[in-house]
This record gives C-alpha cells, structure tokens and sequence, in this order.
C-alpha cells in the first residue's frame, strides 16, 4: 500500500500531456499503442496533438486496486513489426514491469509516459514529472466530484 498520494486533475493532466505532445512533435510517428487502461485518455490527446490517426492498444494486467500482481497481456497490439517508428503511451511507469514486457514485444517503439517512479525510469524514452516510489497516483479517471457542505455548516453542528 502507498504510504503518499498525489491527485492528478483533469486540467493538470491535460497541461501534462500536452507538455509531453511538444516534447515528441519532432518525432515522424507513424501510430500509437496505447497501454490500456491508463494510456487511453493521454494517447487520444497526443494523437490529437500530433494529428496521428493510427491507434492501436495493448492490454496489460498487473494491479488490483493497489496490490501488484502478476502480468498479463490480454490483449496484443495487430501490428506485427517490432514496433518501428511507433509511439507507445502510458499513463506511468512505477515498477518497469509493464515497460519492460511492452519493449520486449516491441523494442524498436518510442516509449513515452507522463509520470515515472525511480523504479522504472529507465524503462521509458520520456517522461514529463519523476513521483516517489511510495507514492501512489490518483488520476482523475479514478475519482468521482462529490458534494462538499460549506466549512461553516460543518462549525455549527
């Protein structure tokens, strides 16, 4: 279990994104393969950004809620190279488990990530913001708005 969290917000994640979009426009992609589940959302900015139109996915598996387990792909990406002149996309490296089974499918892709733990760093081309090891990352994906009553009424009771 994560002993920090930090909150990512949507217009933070957008700002990010499109931060680490710049940083890749000098670069002649053909697609993206987005790694599910985290990938979805900034792979469709930077493919907005990019104006690339090829997106594909992988599906990977390794966390129920926030406990480790072990990798799963269960889902292949259709192109069948090595993923020459490829953009791979994620949301995070933490451990460089994922990373390191999506380079061995395909080791000639780019490998890009908004936030990296120390961990797996390596593992990823470009990142926009290194986290702490023991920091777990709350997206705003995995958060609903509540209803939050006026500090005064809170007072009153």
């Amino acid at each position: 279990m994560a002993s920090k969290y930090m909150t990512v917000s949507w217009d933070q994640l957008h700002k990010d994104v499109r931060t680490l979009s710049e940083r890749l426009s000098n670069f002649n992609f053909k697609g993206i393969i987005s790694i599910t589940r985290g990938g979805l959302i900034p792979a469709g900015i930077i493919a907005r950004e990019l104006e690339l139109r090829l997106i594909d996915t992988v599906s990977v598996v390794t966390y129920d809620e926030e406990k480790r387990g072990e990798l799963k792909i269960i889902k292949h990406p259709s192109i069948t190279n090595d993923g020459e002149e490829f953009l791979i996309i994620d949301d995070l490296v933490d451990s460089g488990i994922t990373a390191k089974a999506i380079r061995k499918l395909l080791p000639k892709a780019y490998f890009a990530c908004l936030y990296a733990k120390p961990e797996g760093k390596e593992f990823t081309d470009k990142f926009i913001m290194e986290v702490q090891q023991d920091t777990w990352i709350l997206f705003p994906w995995d958060m609903a708005p509540a209803f939050a009553p006026p500090l005064i009424k809170s007072k009153k009771k």
